[in-house]
């Protein structure tokens, strides 16, 4: 059982004190967004052994088991995060397998350097995700009903805003949807950011339900991406409460602190909010236009205290224990690779002991036992 020392990516859109006061530490003054745990090359996990990279290349079927490597290949297919938004992140979709593969092979035969600021497909691997709320965490997800939509924009009273609502109350559903979001990403940038500016205008007065949309403007003035957010269900996670992410789903984080859990992927297609390359055909191809609420998870009980967020996918299964003072160790073995995060309290897991904003990687078939009084998630994959 190797303990992490984990990278944290100062993005913009960070919390300056959220990641910091999970740790126990002083902040920096600068933002701290993401801290990974796994083995992605941009950022891997180190143990006293390498890098958990490193580790997982002299000898996988070791560390990953017979299983995991048959299914997923030589790498751990996972990548477990600290997510500390301070700011809107970018409105966003995730390509299905397929997409990936086949966006992969052709940017690379079109030549396409990895890190060319127009490339879409960074690896040839879906990006399904798992949000789960440490504290009150507010997001956009999924599309919300068309009229219902309408009904929103309406409100906002602007003359220019009068031929999206009525796109909206075209039928069928799935091509309103498709229709307007075309129209906001490809009008007239000049003419959508008076638009924007406007409706940002209209949110501040009219508050309420208007309220996350005026937090967005705010940080995205004249972005298009703003009147897309309209489209999309607002939801405000409690603490323990999960958001999965399928494919094809657009979403975007907007404050909070959460442990995130997706397939180790960097393929991204974004819809707005950010200054970053938004690729329109690709997008409209990638996404689903399906209305609907979105499903709040909440953890379902398992055997020895295990709490599980099920899912429909195996590169991850995230779970956790809610440890109380003086109960008995619980048996955290398994044959696959784990990486246990402590995320309240204090958890000995094996014989490191863990405070929140710690963890460890468990290689596949070693003996785990966690005790404590505190919160641990287990991340491992199905194999």
């Amino acid at each position: 059982m190797d303990r992490l020392d984990n990278t944290v990516r100062p993005y913009a859109w960070g919390s300056p004190t959220a990641i910091p006061h999970l740790l126990g530490v002083e902040p920096t003054g600068e933002p701290q967004a993401e801290m990974w745990m796994g083995a992605h090359p941009g950022a891997p996990s180190r143990t006293s052994r390498g890098t958990l990279v490193e580790v997982i290349e002299a000898d996988p079927h070791k560390e990953l088991g017979k299983a995991a490597v048959d299914r997923f290949g030589p790498r751990l297919p996972f990548l477990l995060k600290i997510l500390a938004a301070g700011a809107p992140l970018s409105l966003q979709v995730h390509p299905d397998l397929e997409q990936a593969r086949k966006g992969y092979e052709d940017e690379e035969r079109r030549g396409i350097p990895l890190d060319a600021p127009h490339r879409n497909y960074k690896d040839a691997n879906h990006k399904p995700e798992l949000i789960c709320a440490l504290t009150e965490f507010d997001g956009l997800c999924g599309f919300r009903a068309p009229a219902r939509a309408a009904d929103l924009l309406d409100g906002l009273g602007i003359d220019s805003l009068k031929p999206y609502v009525d796109l909206l109350h075209a039928h069928p559903e799935d091509a309103a949807l498709r229709e307007i979001l075309t129209a906001i990403l490809t009008a007239d940038p000049e003419e959508m950011a008076h638009t924007v500016t406007a409706a940002a205008a209209a949110c501040d007065r009219l508050a309420g339900d208007y309220a996350p949309y005026a937090g967005i403007a705010h940080h995205y003035p004249g972005d298009p991406g703003v009147l897309a957010a309209m489209l999309l269900n607002h939801v405000r996670l409690q603490p323990g409460e999960a958001l999965f992410l399928g494919a094809g789903i657009p979403h975007a984080y907007l404050s909070g602190l959460g442990v995130e859990i997706m397939a180790n992927s960097d393929n991204v297609l974004r819809c707005g909010l950010t200054p970053k390359h938004v690729d329109v055909p690709e997008l409209l191809r990638i996404v689903r236009f399906e209305p609907g609420d979105p499903r709040v998870l909440r953890p379902e009980a398992g055997p020895d205290g295990e709490e599980l967020y099920e899912t429909p996918i195996d590169e991850f299964r995230l779970s956790r224990y809610v440890l109380p003072e003086g109960a008995r160790p619980h048996d955290l073995t398994l044959s696959t690779p784990q990486i246990l995060l402590c995320t309240a309290g204090s958890v000995l897991a094996g014989e490191h002991h863990l405070t929140p904003g710690q963890s460890v990687f468990v290689p596949a078939g070693e003996k785990a036992e966690a005790s404590g009084a505190g919160t641990v998630f287990r991340a491992t994959v199905v194999a």
